[in-house]
C-alpha cells in the first residue's frame, strides 16, 4: 500500500559459506540492492526496481560456520551491538531462582542444590556453545541463555509434596538437559558428547 514499508528481516546474515576465492554470492545480492534498490532481469535485460523495501538483519560474531561479510554491505546499515550478561549475573539470576523455588516446601538436602545446579548447568551451556559450534549443515546449534532458562523452567516443574530426595532433582536436571539441548542435535556423536558433559559435570 502506499505510504507503508515492508520490513525484511535477514537472520543469520554472515552463514552463507565463502567460495573458493572468497566471494558470497547471497550477500552479494543483497548488497546490489542497497546500492541500486533493485536487480536487472535476465530475461528482458530491464532494471527491476524494489522499493519501500526496509532491511533489517541480524548475525553472531564470525567463527564456526559464521564468516566475516564484505564492508561494502556492512556500510548500509546502522550497527546495533547487544553484549551477553557477565558470568557473576547470569549465577545471580538463577540462583536466585532455583533458591526461591526450593524454598518453598522441599527438605534441606534439595535446598543446598541450588548452588550446584546453576553451576553445572551454566558450565554444560558453555561447553555446549564451544564444541557444538553451528555451520551450514547445523545452523540451528545456536545457544543462548533461553536454553539455561528452560533447564530450570522443566526443573521448576517439580512437586514439594513428591520430592523427598536429591537424586530426584538431579535426574530431572539431566532429563531437562538432555531435552533442551540434546533434542536439537543432528547425530549420534553429538549426542554422546552431550552425554558425557552431563556425566562429568555430574
Amino acid at each position: 500500500p502506499a505510504g507503508k514499508k515492508n520490513v525484511v528481516f535477514i537472520d543469520d546474515l554472515n552463514m552463507p559459506k565463502k567460495e573458493y576465492y572468497g566471494a558470497q554470492p547471497p550477500i552479494e545480492l543483497l548488497r546490489q540492492w542497497h546500492d541500486y534498490h533493485g536487480w536487472y532481469s535476465r530475461k528482458d535485460l530491464q532494471m527491476k526496481e524494489i522499493i519501500d523495501i526496509v532491511h533489517v538483519s541480524a548475525m553472531g560474531p564470525p567463527g564456526g560456520g559464521r564468516t566475516e561479510i564484505t564492508g561494502r554491505l556492512k556500510r548500509h546499515y546502522n550497527t546495533v551491538v547487544a553484549t551477553e550478561p557477565s558470568a557473576e549475573s547470569v549465577v545471580h539470576m538463577f540462583g536466585t531462582l532455583l533458591n526461591h523455588f526450593f524454598g518453598l516446601g522441599f527438605p534441606e538436602s534439595v535446598r543446598n542444590l541450588a548452588a550446584p545446579l546453576v553451576e553445572g548447568a551454566i558450565a554444560i551451556f558453555d561447553a555446549a556453545r564451544q564444541e557444538l559450534l553451528p555451520t551450514p549443515q547445523q545452523s540451528h546449534y545456536t545457544f543462548n541463555l533461553r536454553d539455561i532458562w528452560k533447564v530450570f523452567q522443566g526443573v521448576c516443574t517439580l512437586v514439594a509434596k513428591k520430592v523427598d530426595q536429591p537424586v530426584t532433582v538431579v535426574r530431572c536436571f539431566c532429563h531437562e538437559n538432555i531435552r533442551v539441548l540434546g533434542d536439537r542435535l543432528i547425530n549420534e556423536k553429538d549426542r554422546v558428547w552431550l552425554r558425557a558433559e552431563i556425566d562429568k559435570t555430574l
